[in-house]
């Protein structure tokens, strides 16, 4: 009786979302999303135990914890395979190597791509904030990138690539950034990455404020978490309070990197007007001066650096408050010299890659993770 119950309690409460909140006609299978998001959002549990003896097994990098996936494919010709680095979403706050999504997504990355996959297990909010979440991620990757740790796994020093997904994504970013680290990576893959936090209302915050598994506030929330600020600052940066014309020269040469009007395609400007307040808080930056640390937010690096990182692949969905974040990223990247793959998702959302599999699987989520290990093939 109890499973019933709770799947009709969470129908319930999808149906009444959906009547209360009607998604676009474009959107990828819109009854089964609302119902998804209500069991997310559920305090059901989650966790996540593996039917059968994958290949996969713990590990540690320059003291980090990770997951190690290896292929189980047998007699490979090649005595060095690709290798990839991941990095797993949740807001900087949530989410593990270990729940479901990610362990299927990274175990189907090794066998498809005949790959060595680690995901990285970095720190959460609010137990660690910004930058530990960074060092982490960091201090493993340069660890992982060492002629010691890549032969112990027989990984080719020449193709191994750094993604994540979400606020992975982001971390995958500046980590791909990094001139200090000896053995290059050869390309990253960012999937609806979030790489800003001057504004909140570029035409994707505004046309998706509300939109299923990642609304605008959420955003904030998951911002605030890692920077280490006050809740009750949310409405103040939904405002754009923080990048207001009155807050000096600092902000104005950050803002001309996160320009939409310039950056975006003028088919995904669409009417939206820029939202920038004549006055706003000035002690906004000190109580968060992460917002303009490119460590938080790489789309605010300079040119130069830029210039720097490894081709990329950046994956959008067109009902993600994100979306705009790889698309401004891509255009940088673009003028930067940098090859750069964007791959769009017309009836996309936040998060549809980690529906690619089980019960709630979506087509988009199908067909989003298929170009992304295709692109990993082609290109690494």
């Amino acid at each position: 009786m109890r499973p019933i119950l709770i799947g009709t309690v969470l129908l319930s409460i999808a149906a009444a979302y959906y009547i209360y909140l009607p998604l676009p006609s474009t959107i990828s299978e819109p009854w089964k999303l609302m119902f998804s998001d209500a069991l997310i959002q559920s305090p059901l549990d989650c966790s996540f135990v593996p039917s059968k003896d994958y290949l996969s097994f713990q590990a540690s990098f320059g003291g980090v914890g990770a997951l190690v996936f290896e292929s189980t494919v047998a007699g490979q010709e090649q005595s060095f395979t690709r290798g990839v680095v991941y990095f797993h979403g949740g807001g900087w706050t949530l989410g593990s190597t270990k729940m479901e999504p990610y362990f299927l997504q990274c175990m189907t990355m090794a066998e498809e791509l005949k790959a060595v996959v680690i995901s990285v297990e970095y720190r959460l909010a609010p137990d660690a904030r910004f930058p530990d979440q960074y060092n982490d991620v960091f201090q493993a990757s340069k660890h992982i990138l060492t002629a010691e740790v890549l032969g112990r796994y027989s990984i080719d020093p020449k193709r191994v690539a750094v993604s994540g997904d979400s606020a992975g994504g982001n971390l995958a970013a500046a980590v791909a950034q990094q001139v200090s680290i000896p053995i290059k990576f050869k390309v990253q893959a960012l999937v609806y990455p979030v790489l800003q936090a001057l504004d909140f209302n570029t035409p994707s915050y505004q046309q998706n404020t509300n939109m299923p598994i990642l609304d605008r506030p959420m955003v904030l929330r998951f911002w605030l978490e890692y920077l280490n600020g006050e809740q009750k600052l949310v409405p103040a940066l939904l405002a754009n309070n923080h990048t207001a014309l009155d807050q000096g020269q600092e902000i104005a040469a950050a803002k001309a990197k996160t320009d939409w009007t310039k950056l975006l395609p003028v088919a995904f400007q669409k009417s939206y007007k820029p939202v920038f307040p004549l006055q706003g808080d000035p002690k906004l930056l000190e109580k968060l001066p992460g917002l303009l640390d490119v460590r938080a937010a790489p789309l605010l690096a300079e040119t130069k650096v830029l210039k720097a990182v490894p081709p990329a692949y950046i994956m959008t969905c067109e009902h993600d408050v994100l979306r705009d974040d790889g698309l401004m990223y891509a255009t940088r990247l673009e003028e930067a010299g940098v090859d750069v793959t964007v791959d769009h998702f017309e009836d996309g959302f936040h998060g549809c890659l980690s529906f690619a599999f089980g019960p709630f699987a979506f087509s988009v989520g199908r067909r989003s993770l298929g170009n992304y290990i295709h692109w990993l093939k082609e290109n690494l």
